[in-house]
């Protein structure tokens, strides 16, 4: 009896939008099938709402929220959501007593940086930033075998962004400001220091510097992230980052609206095992959402 070896993709995927970005607010969604948790809640809850609805998305999937510092621009709607949809709010100590968030005790919950938390079949592990905060923190949410991470409000690039940077197949990077638009700015100097001092922000240059050097092959969706309004150009940077992107989709996050809903894909390889007698099924594709 004659065996035939047949390979087929088993698609899985992860879903990720930016419901806004920028200093006046900061939220990042992401997805599998069947739970989504919140990255920031920097706009109110209604706006959360009404950006969701208009992608075709349920605040009812929606299952944690997690905190990278105590920025205003990153916690805004994070009482009025939770409180509503009685959600977990994941943070540091340290971020919640800065903050001065007024949460309900059983929705608090503390992570602790390299520790995994799970959210249903989402992993979530945090790691520290450089950033002028007092406890910050970005992620890194796995889930189907896909990897996507957020980067946001970091003051320089450092070992725990770029080796977790290595591993997504997306990420929202920060691509604040243009080194020569910030300079030539109205912005007064010792702001300007704050932005590109360290513990500020990410310049373009920067930002590029991490996606060139640093990028896996298997990456396919770049999401640029908290654009500064005043010094910064999101068609400049956009065409800035496309030319080296090749296969790579890139989009700016808005400060004024959603992105589109991306699914990030990664397929493994699964053999089947049918005789020659055998009727062979087609090559089937799982839909997850």
């Amino acid at each position: 009896m004659q065996l035939k070896m047949i390979f087929f993709a088993v698609v899985m995927a992860l879903f990720i939008t930016s419901l806004n970005s920028g200093s006046n607010g900061n939220c990042y969604y992401i997805a599998n099938d069947a739970e989504a948790i919140l990255v920031d809640a920097g706009i109110s809850c209604r706006e959360t709402e009404k950006r969701m609805l208009l992608l075709g998305l349920s605040m009812q999937k929606v299952k944690a929220i997690f905190i990278s510092h105590e920025h205003t621009d990153h916690i805004k709607g994070v009482e009025s959501i939770a409180e509503k949809y009685s959600l977990p709010v994941y943070i540091t100590a340290a971020t919640a007593l800065r903050g001065r968030l007024h949460i309900k005790k059983e929705l608090i919950n503390y992570f602790t940086a390299f520790e995994q938390v799970y959210i249903g079949k989402l992993v979530i592990t945090a790691f520290p930033k450089v950033h002028d905060a007092v406890d910050p923190h970005s992620f890194i949410i796995t889930g189907n075998n896909v990897t996507v991470g957020v980067f946001t409000d970091i003051g320089t690039s450092c070992k725990h962004v770029t080796t977790h940077f290595s591993k997504c197949h997306a990420a929202f990077l920060e691509s604040n400001y243009d080194d020569e638009m910030l300079e030539q700015g109205s912005y007064p100097i010792f702001l300007k220091n704050r932005i590109r001092g360290g513990e500020g922000h990410l310049s373009n240059k920067e930002a590029l510097d991490i996606f060139t050097k640093f990028r896996p092959p298997f990456m396919t969706h770049l999401l640029l992230a908290h654009l500064s309004k005043d010094n910064n150009d999101p068609q400049k940077v956009a065409q800035l980052f496309t030319q080296h992107a090749g296969s790579i989709k890139v989009e700016v996050a808005s400060r004024y609206q959603q992105t589109a809903l991306h699914t990030i894909h990664a397929a493994a390889n699964k053999i089947v095992t049918k005789t020659k007698r055998e009727k062979l099924e087609p090559v089937m594709q799982l839909s997850l959402f």
